[in-house]
């Protein structure tokens, strides 16, 4: 195995201490121009780098934020950590992004190397209905935000959007285009973003004054395209088909497309089709699909700033407040759900 250049090295071959190599990296104006000018040579020579994760855990300040995913295959998340980037690199840090793929267990592993890399902090989308992983990673004092997630206490930071609201535009669309009977292709049960957006579709039927009894639930293990496709097989396969179709997000709204499509069910003639997330192949889907917009991109911007706020409080003039911070959806209307009855 080739030896690993270390700063003792450099010392040796520059006939000088480990001390004056350290201040010839660190303060270079506390050293002899002569001596300096020595070190340095030996660095080039050896092709000495320093370890900056060492001298960083020295210094108790990683320049490294966490960033860690439902599902790094969906394009909203994508688009969250390009946010999230921005916002860390405009303050000079970098971001390690980590997919949990929906498993609590992943997540907990993932949370685990966040510690023991000492992060500057993590942005989190949780996977763990049940909080322990949460639980369990804040002993270690690292500050964490919730992306995609409303706090429930008062101990950390927040940033979403209201999916209440949210799925109560996606069904109140489909009402006044005259449908009444719905199916809501849902997702794994455990998420709140699932949970939420089923509030807010049967607040707008009851709103409109129709019953529970107007939205057939169909839920999927995941949260992906393939899910979608089964979930549109599954719909063909009803007795009473609904007129239409709101998913919870938008890779589940293309899946159900495409199985529609494969079996000659015409889009939105037959089936009205809502998304959720209005990620960017939603717009160039065969069928331009209807959508519940998230700003994800400003999500991931502004929790990056809420960590960068909290992580900065000690040297701060104003101590660090927790703040949930909840953004408006938007629905964009494309042709999926144009079709009025």
């Amino acid at each position: 195995m080739a030896h690993s250049v270390g700063i003792k090295d450099v010392a040796r071959v520059a006939g000088v201490s480990v001390g004056t190599v350290s201040n010839v990296i660190n303060r270079p104006d506390t050293v002899a121009s002569e001596t300096r000018a020595r070190v340095l040579s030996a660095i080039d020579r050896l092709g000495y780098v320093r370890s900056e994760s060492a001298r960083q855990l020295r210094a108790g300040r990683s320049r490294i934020m966490g960033l860690l995913v439902l599902d790094m295959g969906n394009p909203f998340f994508v688009d969250v950590a390009r946010g999230a980037e921005r916002a860390a690199r405009d303050a000079g840090l970098g971001v390690m992004v980590c997919n949990s793929a929906q498993s609590p267990g992943e997540e907990a592993e993932y949370l685990s190397l966040f510690a023991e890399q000492r992060v500057r902090g993590v942005l989190l989308t949780p996977a763990d209905a049940t909080g322990r992983n949460i639980e369990t990673f804040r002993r270690h004092g690292i500050p964490f935000v919730l992306v995609d997630r409303v706090a429930e206490v008062a101990t950390e930071c927040s940033v979403s959007v209201d999916d209440v609201a949210g799925g109560a535009l996606a069904v109140r669309h489909l009402i006044d285009a005259g449908h009444r009977s719905i199916a809501y292709v849902s997702g794994p049960p455990g998420l709140n973003q699932v949970r939420d957006r089923r509030t807010g579709a049967l607040n707008a039927l009851a709103e409109a004054g129709l019953g529970a009894d107007c939205l057939r639930e169909l839920p999927t293990e995941r949260l992906d395209v393939a899910a979608g496709r089964d979930a549109g097989a599954r719909l063909l396969g009803l007795a009473e088909r609904p007129t239409a179709v709101f998913c919870a997000n938008d890779l589940l709204a293309l899946g159900v497309l495409q199985a529609m499509f494969a079996a000659g069910v015409s889009v939105p003639d037959d089936l009205a089709i809502v998304g959720y997330d209005d990620i960017e192949f939603a717009a160039a889907a065969a069928v331009p699909l209807t959508s519940v917009r998230q700003p994800a991109v400003t999500m991931g911007a502004l929790a990056a700033e809420l960590l960068l706020e909290e992580t900065e409080s000690e040297t701060a003039p104003v101590p660090h407040e927790h703040r949930s911070v909840v953004l408006q959806p938007e629905l964009v209307v494309r042709r999926s759900s144009l079709a009025p009855r």
